[in-house]
């Protein structure tokens, strides 16, 4: 007897790519600066020049990284996730160019469900739905806040997890 599971069709918000651009222009201005001080620190105390050749390879590395992080990766990835959730069976299927995944998660796996919400997510309305089980914890990233928190309850109630519980 086989069973057929359906594709998740349920997508994260457009709003994540905002948000995922922002962090990583912020992940890589951080280390740019970094390097930078890194380049004073090479002339200002004459260290060997083979130091300053692999700062500045490395700065070229990041810079071309952070172009292609900030503007390809978040529209990438918000187009390719998607989530479901039934009575059964939790789905995540994302992934990117070279490794795909589809995570089917049972319910009665299923040990906590939380919301998170940072800074800049609270600032585009949206949380993360974390689901712990036994082996791992799996996140929804980038869900509309009302609709994160109501597929929590669901996800808690279909698992029966109760406050007590946690």
């Amino acid at each position: 007897m086989t069973q057929t599971i359906k594709e998740p069709k349920q997508q994260i918000s457009p709003n994540a790519v905002k948000v995922w651009r922002i962090s990583d222009a912020i992940t890589y201005f951080i280390t740019l600066c970094i390097l930078t001080v890194l380049l004073y620190l090479q002339h200002y105390y004459d260290w060997k020049n083979w130091v300053g050749v692999i700062l500045y390879f490395i700065v070229i590395l990041v810079i071309i990284s952070s172009i292609v992080e900030i503007i390809f990766v978040p529209i990438y990835r918000q187009k390719t996730w998607r989530y479901d959730v039934d009575e059964k069976y939790i789905q995540l299927k994302y992934g990117g160019v070279f490794m795909k995944t589809h995570l089917i998660i049972p319910m009665t796996k299923v040990q906590y469900v939380n919301t998170i919400q940072g800074p800049l997510l609270r600032k585009f309305g949206l949380s993360t739905i974390k689901i712990g089980t036994m082996a791992s914890v799996h996140e929804i990233p980038a869900i509309p806040e009302k609709k994160a928190t109501e597929l929590r309850e669901k996800i808690a109630y279909l698992a029966g997890v109760n406050e007590s519980d946690e």
